[in-house]
């Protein structure tokens, strides 16, 4: 793949010193972590026996369209933490039951989990601001309604992966007084997996055949530009088989962060591509895992 991509006669620069193909391949997970259908048929398989195990969680409804759903994995703790997972999936349609692997380990911790379900660009005309809305409204209701299930709406942490971290990474630099009518400060901290925090070099890809974007989806859904609504600790995390710009974004996000004066943790998981970095999320003992547990006041 590499000594492919250094044979090929290289186009007019686009991004950094990419071409064309070399940017729309950094956005393109297949060319550098061709294992994603293996990883996710080993996370449907580990989703249906972390069900057998906890049992089948509550179904809860946060919005009025069918999809505005989420599946509450709950602890017997009372007063517990809360953490809100957004997937990822290239902003394509997924379901929140094949992540249901991760949410083990918050409840054996202590911990609810919260796994959310919203619409994808085929259902939006390719426009990511209704994605947006919906975890937004997701987690303002989580936030609401936590006491209803034993939650507390002080402990309310979000993690995402992927293009699920892009969606977290807007939760976090949300309006939430203006907008939803909750506090500025009701996420506590959160993990931003392998994710996209400045939507610029996205837009110049190939995912632009796929998701409409403009100048105000580009301006307004950059976390990296809303950092002064920013008001929790994050922890930002991506593996060395990541694509160049999944690495790039990362990097960027947490120096941009740490610029502003805002707390951050940049870690690195040596060895995992971008599929195999969620994995880490459900495992107390792996780097992502142990540092989520930490944040949440539960290691």
């Amino acid at each position: 793949m590499q000594q492919t991509a250094a044979a090929r006669t290289k186009g007019p620069l686009v991004w950094l010193d990419m071409d064309q193909k070399a940017l729309d391949d950094a956005y393109d997970q297949l060319v550098y972590a061709p294992n994603r259908d293996q990883v996710h048929e080993r996370n449907v398989f580990n989703s249906e026996r972390v069900r057998a195990r906890l049992g089948t969680p509550k179904r809860l409804a946060y919005g009025p369209t069918p999809v505005e759903q989420l599946d509450l994995f709950a602890t017997d703790k009372p007063k517990a933490p809360i953490n809100v997972f957004i997937h990822g999936g290239a902003w394509r349609q997924r379901w929140a039951k094949d992540y249901a692997f991760l949410a083990e380990m918050f409840v054996r911790a202590g911990a609810h989990c919260v796994l959310l379900d919203f619409a994808g660009v085929e259902a939006t005309k390719g426009d990511l601001m209704p994605m947006a809305d919906q975890v937004r409204r997701g987690v303002a209701w989580v936030y609401r309604n936590a006491s209803s299930f034993g939650g507390d709406p002080d402990r309310l942490y979000v993690s995402g992966q992927s293009s699920g971290a892009h969606l977290a990474g807007c939760v976090v630099t949300t309006d939430w007084e203006e907008d939803y009518g909750v506090p500025n400060t009701i996420v506590k901290g959160a993990l931003l997996c392998s994710g996209m925090y400045d939507l610029e070099p996205v837009r110049l890809s190939k995912r632009s055949e796929y998701v409409a974007f403009t100048d105000e989806v580009e301006e307004k859904l950059s976390a990296q530009r809303r950092l002064d609504r920013l008001n929790c600790p994050l922890i930002v995390a991506y593996g060395t088989y990541e694509t160049p710009e999944f690495q790039r974004q990362s990097r960027d996000f947490a120096a941009a962060v740490k610029a502003a004066g805002k707390p951050v943790t940049l870690l690195v998981g040596s060895g995992y591509n971008h599929f195999e970095m969620a994995e880490m999320i459900g495992n107390p003992l792996s780097l992502l895992g142990s540092a989520v547990l930490e944040q949440m006041g539960l290691a």
